[in-house]
């Protein structure tokens, strides 16, 4: 991991920050100045920004059941039901992977890990995110073949990758893309709307029968199966640490709120 983002990953600034900082001689790397943009500091290095100790974070991954009527924002003048409401207040920092917007509901990752986030969000990673969706009227026979044709929204070409019909006002869609609010107004074009939409899945990881507004930790096994490109080994070693009693960690948690 090269120095920038070893800071940007301890949460010191942005990587863009880290190199003004490498820049301006502000980072030493056991008690030395370090201007060498490609240096990769190893677990037994030292490294500090104005003279105090870079400590690097735990990597927190975290799986909630996101209710209806809940807002993917720290804070919002219009609500009071933030999804943060829902978590202990040691996640606050944590980033939101993919948002639901209020009325959705399901699965939604949160974590401090940039990379992984990336990796679940990026076009280029093309990672499946499943939705089980209510609509306000019967299908008609074309509809799936419509969703997996697609339409044009915000100038791109927005696409069903798969549908599956469970009954005649519930379907079953699959996305690679990350348009806004893409499955409410892919069906909007077609005269239909959805009355609950719920993401039961992206990628490897599933909602399965987490309890709606409860959370739990993703587990090692979990987290191994993203691209490892994408994630450094180190992170790997520490999350192999802190998931080790992930499941009694998140039964505390769960107790104390």
């Amino acid at each position: 991991m090269r120095l920038n983002r070893f800071l940007a990953a301890a949460g010191i600034s942005s990587r863009r920050g880290a190199d003004e900082l490498i820049a301006g001689g502000r980072v030493t790397v056991n008690g030395k100045p370090c201007r060498d943009f490609h240096f990769q500091p190893a677990p037994t290095d030292y490294v500090k920004v104005d003279g105090k100790l870079v400590h690097q974070r735990t990597p927190v991954y975290i799986l909630l059941n996101k209710p209806a009527g809940f807002v993917c924002t720290r804070r919002d003048p219009n609500t009071t039901d933030t999804i943060y409401d829902l978590l202990p207040p040691k996640f606050s920092s944590l980033a939101y992977v993919g948002r639901l917007d209020a009325q959705s509901e399901g699965l939604l990752l949160l974590t401090n890990d940039g990379d992984f986030a990336q990796c679940l969000t990026h076009p280029r990673f093309k990672i499946e995110k499943e939705y089980e969706v209510v609509l306000d009227r019967a299908t008609t026979s074309d509809l799936a073949q419509k969703l997996l044709h697609g339409v044009v929204l915000d100038g791109k070409h927005a696409r069903a990758k798969r549908v599956q019909q469970i009954s005649p006002t519930r379907l079953r869609m699959v996305l690679e893309q990350g348009i806004n609010r893409q499955v409410r107004r892919m069906l909007e074009c077609f005269g239909f709307h959805a009355k609950k939409l719920t993401r039961v899945r992206m990628g490897n990881l599933r909602l399965q029968d987490l309890p709606r507004g409860k959370w739990r930790h993703l587990s090692a096994q979990e987290v191994r199966v993203i691209p490892s490109k994408t994630i450094s080994p180190a992170r790997r070693r520490s999350l192999r640490v802190e998931q080790r009693d992930s499941s009694t960690s998140a039964r505390n948690d769960d107790e104390s709120r």
